[in-house]
């Protein structure tokens, strides 16, 4: 094996040049490429871009300015309040109230009168109208100069509940308990809600006795009371040749079990003369309750 003479050479053992490139670090750039960055950073900051930048911010400066007295003239012109001028009649229209008390609607914007309707919370006062009695919901509008238009959407009452032992309320499908008037509605007592119960619990029974009275249709007319006090035995009560009849319906096929009584009922009254209760739950047969 020969032996390779390293005196004097510079060269140490494994140093020899083996005549490839040294490779290049990948972390070093070229320094060409470090250029375009730089001119592109002298130039962020040129006269025409300075000018427009101040532009832009006067611009932006003179419309908040030209917005702000605009503001101000529509909130303190008289011809935008609420009422007009004193004297003037009205210029607030309530429409869709029937039952709803108008004194009681109208007290809502109590403290708007005489107010730029531009600076009136249009938002506010609608959640306020739905507090009032019978009203379910509500819209504002403004229309100018000095207009306010507000529409209510009122509650549809479905059966009459006990508030006290000789007072009566009517309740809607959503629970919410309305207070008497002097309108007529015919429409059933139902039983097993109270007033003092969460309203989540009321709607939930009311849904039961909705779901019961459109099953039976145009029959439901003639019912008298409903009574939902047991969840799983919906009861009904109606007035026939004279007597007051309680039917047992369970909580389910109201209609078919209601219409098979009626079909069986001269049948029933020849045998159960004295009867007045009925257990309808089961499929095949009605059964006299004591």
């Amino acid at each position: 094996m020969k032996r390779r003479n390293y005196e004097g050479s510079g060269t140490l053992p494994g140093m020899e040049d083996t005549g490839r490139e040294p490779a290049r670090s990948e972390r070093s750039l070229p320094r060409e490429a470090s250029k375009p960055a730089l001119a592109r950073s002298r130039k962020i900051l040129t006269p025409k871009l300075i000018l427009s930048s101040i532009a832009a911010a006067f611009a932006l400066a003179l419309g908040l300015y030209a917005f702000h007295v605009v503001e101000q003239f529509l909130i303190g012109d008289p011809r935008f309040a609420l009422n007009g001028i004193e004297g003037e009649e009205s210029t607030m229209t309530v429409s869709g109230a029937v039952h709803a008390s108008q004194r009681a609607l109208e007290g809502v914007f109590a403290e708007d009168q005489g107010r730029s309707v531009y600076s009136i919370p249009l938002g506010e006062r609608r959640i306020s109208l739905t507090t009032v009695d019978w009203v379910k919901n509500a819209s504002v509008a403004r229309l100018w100069p000095n207009r306010l238009w507000v529409r209510v959407w009122e509650r549809k009452p479905v059966a009459f509940v006990a508030l006290r032992s000789s007072r009566f309320g009517m309740i809607d499908e959503e629970g919410v308990i309305l207070p008497p008037t002097k309108d007529r509605f015919h429409l059933p007592v139902l039983t097993g809600v109270r007033a003092i119960d969460p309203i989540d619990e009321r709607k939930m029974r009311v849904q039961r006795m909705l779901r019961l009275t459109t099953e039976l249709g145009e029959d439901s007319a003639k019912l008298s009371e409903i009574d939902v006090t047991d969840r799983d035995n919906l009861k009904v009560s109606f007035e026939s040749q004279g007597r007051a009849l309680w039917l047992h319906l369970g909580d389910r096929h109201f209609g078919l079990r209601y219409r098979n009584f009626l079909n069986h009922f001269d049948e029933i009254r020849k045998k159960l003369p004295g009867a007045d209760t009925f257990d309808l739950r089961l499929e095949d047969r009605i059964t006299a309750v004591e």
